[in-house]
């Protein structure tokens, strides 16, 4: 879906914006063009929104797609993040769902230990989506390895960098005591590679 990958990356295009890191269970909305959002992804999945007429959007980075148990929710799980999100966009924007464009990434299967959360995660976030009426005009979901995203959300540019190996081993073990946390029961790395999404 409008993947582009470049044998020998350019100048990184994030280098003059000012960037606002997410971890797992955060939501942000930019409103200053200057403003970059970045997340390390392994199994969870990061939703990239925005509104191309407005310049304003937003990132998610949720860890499943729906809480195990009735009295759990929060912005680590799919359905409560993405509405989050979309709200605080719409907010902002005082457009309609359907003004949205929308770039997923993430749902790896990063540790075999957990089956394939990931692909759960990647599924949840392309149907939601098709259910809102969003468009979702790239994605970079799957594989085996962690991944370094950045967002622009006035432009809705955004770049993926495959994590290296230090990231991705930490990455691994946090992912692993969250799902043992999170779930009743077990639910089911890295050259520096970069993929730039238009």
């Amino acid at each position: 879906m409008m993947l582009s990958q470049n044998a020998e990356p350019s100048a990184d295009p994030f280098q003059s914006l000012r960037l606002q890191s997410l971890v797992e269970g955060q939501c942000r909305v930019a409103i200053d063009p200057q403003i970059g959002l970045t997340t390390l992804l392994g199994s969870c999945v990061a939703a990239c929104l925005w509104d191309p007429r407005r310049g304003i959007g937003g990132m998610n980075h949720f860890l499943l797609p729906e809480a195990h148990n009735g009295g759990e929710d929060g912005l680590r799980f799919g359905a409560f993040a993405m509405e989050q999100l979309i709200n605080a966009i719409l907010r902002e924007t005082k457009g309609a769902r359907e003004s949205l464009s929308a770039k997923l990434f993430g749902g790896g299967k990063i540790l075999a230990a957990l089956g394939d959360i990931g692909a759960r995660n990647g599924d949840f976030a392309r149907r939601f989506l098709k259910d809102e009426g969003i468009a979702l005009v790239a994605s970079d979901l799957g594989g085996t390895r962690a991944r370094r995203v950045m967002f622009h959300p006035a432009s809705g540019r955004a770049f993926v960098r495959l994590a290296p190996e230090r990231d991705a081993a930490r990455l691994q073990d946090v992912e692993s005591r969250r799902m043992n946390q999170s779930a009743p029961r077990a639910i089911a790395p890295a050259r520096d590679d970069a993929i730039e999404l238009f």
